[in-house]
């Protein structure tokens, strides 16, 4: 546990020197939701639809902050001295995901408070239950982003995984428009997608007033996705140090 935490303190020591990089952890995802609340007039389709891109921007900064700082750490060499080091792999991660997602949450709580008291979304769920679910999305960005950035070799390739990986689960997931108007092979496809459940899930909590018990299925399925992915991240740092 010592180890995960110092791994954790200096990584966010190294993000915390970044000014540029705190900057755009607090200030892009604010511009972004402005934009969309003031894109969409209509105050019943903005209630409907921003909990789902709220799911969706979430899921991005996590995979994209996560990633980068990831694979920024592999060519400084800090994470080849960390592996000659006597930690282990799953200290390693634990700990860097341990760093990530304190700002993935605090990219959560202000985004998630910025669309409640700023743009002025109605929810009906406990406030405390959604922003235990949406940090749950959060762990799965982060646990995505450090996997995914194990097969690029700057961050140049990093971001060209965003198209691969993010955009499409926005066009299939239910973010823009029901599952149920998709194509079948699209509606099946749709299953094994972490997005389809953190949309679902989000918005039984936010638009049907449900709690974390009423999204049992969403809340198992992307804790499994969290750990297989921790798991393969593992595997993925053990050979990309070989």
């Amino acid at each position: 546990m010592y180890n995960i935490i110092t791994i954790a303190r200096r990584t966010i020591k190294q993000l915390v020197r970044d000014r540029r990089t705190i900057a755009l952890i607090l200030i892009v995802p604010l511009v972004i939701a402005s934009l969309i609340g003031v894109s969409v007039p209509d105050k019943a389709i903005l209630n409907y639809t921003l909990p789902a891109i709220l799911a969706t921007l979430i899921l991005f900064f996590g995979f994209l902050l996560s990633g980068i700082s990831f694979l920024r750490e592999r060519y400084q060499g800090t994470r080849e001295r960390l592996m000659a080091s006597p930690v282990s792999r799953l200290d390693i991660i634990c700990g860097y995901l341990l760093g990530f997602l304190l700002f993935a949450m605090a990219q959560t709580l202000i985004l998630f408070f910025y669309t409640v008291y700023v743009l002025n979304v109605e929810f009906r769920g406990d406030l405390w239950q959604i922003v235990i679910f949406q940090v749950l999305i959060g762990i799965l960005a982060v646990c995505l982003g450090i996997f995914i950035s194990a097969f690029a070799r700057n961050e140049f390739q990093m971001i060209q995984f965003i198209p691969l990986i993010i955009v499409p689960q926005v066009f299939i997931c239910g973010v823009l428009f029901p599952i149920e108007q998709l194509p079948d092979y699209l509606q099946w496809i749709a299953r094994f997608l972490p997005l389809t459940y953190g949309v679902d899930g989000i918005r039984g909590l936010m638009l049907e007033g449900k709690s974390l018990a009423g999204i049992g299925r969403e809340i198992a399925v992307l804790s499994g996705y969290a750990v297989a992915l921790m798991i393969f991240a593992g595997v993925s740092l053990r050979r990309g140090t070989a």
